[in-house]
């Protein structure tokens, strides 16, 4: 006869996809009964499992695991909300991948042509992001600079850096901690498309702000 624990592992885990996959204006009501058929669940796993400590622990494993990442989901869900009523610009693209924001910018929004100076017209929508990064400290931010191949790489890696570093400056300037800002280049080498039209090329030119939630 199968353990317990061997039963009901997968119960638990099933459990905690649903709550990863509920939104952040999920019926409260629906997630606190979820909690409490987890809980009652795991409590006579343990009670009937208690020689197995080790199964006992996956099973406490698996339910924790599912909390923090419906957790992490949720705060992402409404990040991504709030930036987008913030920003209201469509050029401005925000990919939630369930563990982390990926913001991208197009660099011919940003930046003209060879140039690594932030254009006015997106200053104030770097501002608000900085502001949404305030709203929710308990990430780490990571700013990266891409571009098409058009040019020498060694002159694409240094324009994407200086690019990314002044992303991340107006971010720090308007109020979001240094140490949680981390600034880099990536030139050619992480292409998103083609390089072979001036579409694909334009895709490539961007900065990508990467959003981490803190564990």
């Amino acid at each position: 006869m199968k353990s317990p624990l061997f039963v009901a592992i997968p119960l638990i885990a099933s459990f905690g996809l649903t709550a990863c996959m509920d939104t952040y204006s999920a019926d409260s009501n629906q997630k606190t009964t979820q909690g409490a058929v987890i809980g009652a669940t795991l409590g006579g796993i343990l009670g009937a499992s208690s020689n197995d400590d080790k199964l006992a622990k996956a099973a406490v494993g698996a339910v924790i695991g599912g909390a923090i990442g419906g957790a992490i989901g949720q705060q992402l869900d409404k990040q991504a909300a709030d930036l987008r009523q913030d920003l209201g610009n469509d050029d401005v693209k925000i990919v939630n991948t369930g563990s982390q924001l990926i913001v991208t910018m197009p660099q011919d929004i940003l930046f003209a042509t060879d140039s690594s100076v932030v254009m006015p017209s997106l200053q104030s929508d770097l501002s608000k992001l900085a502001y949404n990064l305030q709203d929710y400290p308990n990430t780490t931010v990571q700013v990266i600079g891409h571009t098409d191949n058009t040019g020498s790489a060694t002159y694409n890696q240094a324009l994407s850096t200086r690019r990314a570093s002044a992303v991340a400056t107006i971010l720090t300037a308007n109020g979001v901690a240094p140490g949680r800002v981390q600034a880099y280049g990536r030139g050619e080498d992480a292409p998103v498309t083609t390089n072979l039209t001036p579409e694909g090329r334009a895709q490539n030119r961007r900065v990508e702000i990467v959003i981490t939630p803190m564990t």
